[in-house]
């Protein structure tokens, strides 16, 4: 049987009709759901791209809302800003849980909290010491004062936003007020306290918040739980943005490269060192790095090159290293933000790099004093016997071969054993060792 063109068309119509019924039929007996992202440490580029993901996977999914769980000491201004600017244009409702218990919303954490359309703790957190820092160092007082201006205002808009205590937290700009997490219910800085996650949508089941889209009123209460798993890339990427890692992965660039311009054609070293300072690099683009510190520790690079290529006697060596060291203290120059360098790895990390070069200069200065194994000179002060009598002239056995050998000094008999104490061409000076034996 042949279909026309208009039966055809109504067909399809009627299979794109049930296809779509199945779906949304699907999706409501599917019941609500609440999608869960974990920030936990430095707010930076990385968990910009997490926040913005989780939020359009939310959107997508038609989840009731996206609860971010929040554990920071803080992180960049660029990148909260980013965080914040995304929660206040997100489609769906978002919920910042300061959790676990022990949890802090310090700095940046505290503009994220604020801006978010719930904002909840767990007992035994806190929030605050939003105070601005000028990553960096040499900045003026006058562009410090603009730079807290700035950050007030902002945080001050987002309170104001959300129906926060706006004075409160111009306070934690101005002043680094911190408070816990019952003050900051009793100051109206968060809407409530949750014990956990099934708790918090318990609690928050029925509230009608504002989002870009409209008016949106919460189903939560029973909803799935559906955590945001990160990907293996942005997990990577997470772990060799922490400062500590990303100057463990520049110092080991250091060494690897010098150990292939010391011993060319190793390849290893080279291959391992140029990976970690390209890694190391693309760290850095996305931390607060103190400029005069990384050139102190480039110069230090130099330093401990050039005592390959220059006999200095260790200087250049010992120059490189203080080099270093003092570069690493200024490299991170931010403790409020936990940008600030660990001391123990610190001192671990350089007096690795000093050992390693010590050892290597070492080696190199006994190599010099060792007399040589190989030509000429290396035959001098060896010992061997007498092949036939020596009248001065003759044959020595030295080494596993024979040697034309002039004696020293008289004659020396068959058997008798001799040293040699110079050499003329192919022809050896010997001498006739005292109290020596027979043939050998």
């Amino acid at each position: 049987m042949t279909l026309s063109r208009s039966h055809r068309g109504a067909l399809a119509v009627l299979l794109v009709a049930a296809v779509t019924g199945t779906v949304a039929a699907a999706a409501a007996t599917r019941g609500p759901r609440v999608d869960v992202l974990t920030l936990d440490g430095v707010i930076s580029p990385v968990t910009v791209r997490l926040v913005e993901s989780a939020i359009e996977r939310a959107r997508a999914d038609g989840s009731q809302a996206l609860v971010i769980r929040l554990d920071t000491p803080g992180g960049l201004e660029r990148s909260m800003r980013s965080i914040a600017q995304r929660i206040l244009n997100a489609e769906v409702p978002v919920v910042v849980y300061v959790a676990p218990t022990g949890a802090r919303a310090a700095s940046a954490g505290v503009f994220i909290t604020l801006a978010a359309h719930i904002a909840a703790m767990a007992p035994a957190t806190n929030i605050g010491a939003a105070h601005p820092v000028a990553v960096g160092g040499n900045v003026d007082k006058e562009t410090l004062r603009k730079i807290e201006n700035d950050a007030a205002a902002f945080i001050r808009t987002l309170a104001l936003e959300r129906g926060r205590n706006a004075d409160w937290a111009e306070k934690a700009v101005r002043e680094s007020v911190s408070v816990t997490e019952r003050e900051a219910l009793k100051l109206r800085v968060v809407d409530l306290i949750a014990d956990s996650v099934p708790d918090l949508l318990a609690k928050i089941d029925g509230r009608t918040v504002k989002t870009t889209r409209g008016p949106v009123t919460l189903a939560t209460r029973g909803a799935e739980v559906m955590p945001v798993e990160v990907g293996l890339r942005d997990r990577f990427l997470n772990v060799i943005t922490d400062p500590n890692v990303a100057y463990i992965l520049m110092m080991l660039g250091v060494l690897g490269l010098f150990f292939e311009l010391s011993n060319p054609g190793v390849i290893v070293p080279g291959v391992i060192g140029g990976i970690s300072l390209i890694l190391a690099f693309y760290a850095f683009q996305s931390l607060p790095i103190n400029f005069a510190g990384l050139l102190l520790i480039l110069l230090g690079i130099v330093l401990l090159v050039a005592e390959i290529k220059v006999v200095s006697h260790g200087v250049l060596a010992i120059g490189g290293v203080i080099a270093m060291a003092l570069g690493s203290l200024m490299l991170f120059d931010a403790p409020e933000l936990s940008f600030r360098l660990s001391r123990w790895l610190l001192l671990a990390t350089v007096g690795a790099v000093a050992a390693a070069f010590l050892i290597t200069m070492t080696a190199g200065a006994r190599a010099l004093r060792r007399p040589p194994m190989m030509g000429a000179r290396g035959m001098i002060g060896t010992t061997g016997v007498a092949r036939g009598a020596l009248a001065p002239e003759g044959q020595v056995h030295i080494g596993g071969e024979l040697w034309r050998a002039v004696a020293d000094g008289g004659h020396v008999e068959d058997g008798r054993s001799v040293r040699v104490v110079a050499v003329e061409g192919l022809t050896l000076k010997v001498v006739k060792l005292e109290n020596s034996g027979g043939a050998s």
